[in-house]
């Protein structure tokens, strides 16, 4: 297995997203599947794992925990806070501020039973709380040894620069595939100015580019992709349209048998 830096933090080149494992927003696997998968990669040299105290909610960090016992100091694992406000706003509802955040760490450290998260991300940007703000809540994490390295996901340019300026940033997560290429406009060239690393979420566009998922119909209700606009209706034709042009086309008749013209 190859590896790479997510700034100054080294994992392997291909790292294992844990969202869909155990109850989680893709329907998910039963646990003691989802805990052979977490072992199966680990055996084929996969350090980068990587979910949130959203998948589930919090039902996906416990069976990370769970599935790490006893092999945790293999692993550079990650999390991400702020789509679950504990203030009462709950799953869904932003919450950057410092309480929460101080709040969802010590969750997730429990419920990953382990005393440390490696690569601790902003899971989206709080438009409430300054990044200034937020940034330094997780520059004192880490002083404090609770976090190692500070992420962000789906943050623009403006908003990593100034999360830079006050602590560096090893990593920022950003959907990136063959069908998601908003990245290469401004933010891949920006990480590497900044020598921050970054993480593609959904290489394989959720499962379409597997060629195994050509429209939402048999999709599960607890699904998310079978209320997702690119899955359903004239986007998801097109989109097989672009993968493969022969897709939607109508089968090519027989030729007629015989000499002459039909």
């Amino acid at each position: 297995m190859q590896h790479v830096l997510l700034g100054g933090l080294a994992v392997s080149r291909i790292g294992l997203g844990a969202m869909s494992l155990a109850a989680s927003s893709d329907g998910g696997a039963d646990d003691a599947e989802s805990v052979r998968a977490v072992h199966r990669a680990l055996d084929l040299g996969v350090t980068h794992i990587d979910t949130a105290e959203i998948y589930g909610p919090f039902t996906n960090e416990e069976l990370l925990g769970r599935a790490l016992r006893g092999r945790r100091d293999e692993v550079v694992l990650a999390s991400k806070f702020g789509a679950i406000s504990h203030a009462g706003g709950g799953p869904g509802h932003l919450d950057s501020s410092p309480v929460n955040i101080r709040t969802a760490v010590e969750g997730s450290l429990r419920r990953l039973a382990t005393d440390r998260i490696d690569l601790y991300y902003q899971h989206r940007v709080d438009p409430a709380v300054p990044i200034e703000e937020v940034v330094a809540t997780l520059a004192d994490l880490v002083a404090e040894g609770k976090i190692r390295h500070i992420g962000l996901s789906e943050a623009g340019a403006a908003t990593i620069r100034r999360a830079h300026a006050v602590h560096p940033v090893a990593a920022l997560q950003t959907e990136y595939s063959l069908w998601s290429r908003d990245p290469e406009a401004e933010l891949l060239a920006l990480t590497r100015e900044l020598g921050i690393g970054f993480v593609p979420y959904a290489p394989l566009g959720h499962g379409f580019l597997t060629g195994t998922v050509r429209s939402a119909d048999g999709l599960g209700a607890d699904d998310f992709r079978a209320g997702n606009p690119r899955f359903t209706g004239e986007n998801i034709r097109r989109k097989r349209r672009g993968a493969d042009p022969r897709a939607d086309r109508p089968p090519r008749r027989a030729p007629r048998r015989g000499r002459g013209p039909p």
